[in-house]
């Protein structure tokens, strides 16, 4: 029984740590489906550090988005439900942690990480146990604040 251990052990242990070497500098052990969001944890956070909350933006309740968020897999999947295109969409959480996606086709959705939405200050986004809960997902884009119906995930 210990002899079957051992191979067993043999065999995962160095697959196990070619897994973590391999996703550092990722956000995720999947890639993202997305090209453009499958960047490193540092190009997220560089981005995030030239963006500011747009608090005097005109604010309006989005028909266009919806957002559901699943707190274990620590993700938020945004589904543009309209009929168009849109570009340089700033996706905001709680006023404070920016992911910015270039484009974003017509009834398509994307899925985003926690670990993609940083701070001005390079800190990430964490839900810290429900301490920092998500009050708020808000799109910015056209010089416009979009409210998101965010739901969490069944």
């Amino acid at each position: 029984m210990s002899s079957t251990i051992t191979r067993i052990f043999a065999v995962f242990a160095p697959l196990a740590l070619v897994a973590v070497a391999g996703c550092q500098g990722t956000v995720a052990l999947i890639p993202n489906n997305d090209p453009e969001l499958r960047s490193p944890p540092s190009s997220f956070a560089a981005d995030a550090a030239k963006r500011h909350y747009e608090a005097d933006a005109q604010r309006v309740p989005d028909s266009q988005f919806r957002a559901q968020y699943a707190l274990i897999m620590k993700e938020i999947d945004l589904a543009n439900i309209s009929n168009l295109d849109w570009v340089n969409v700033e996706v905001w959480i709680n006023e404070k942690y920016v992911v910015y996606c270039r484009t974003f086709d017509a009834k398509s959705s994307k899925s985003l990480k926690f670990t993609m939405f940083y701070d001005h200050d390079g800190h990430p986004f964490d839900t810290q146990g429900g301490t920092n809960p998500i009050e708020k997902v808000e799109v910015f884009r056209g010089g416009t604040m979009y409210a998101v119906v965010a739901h969490v995930a069944d």
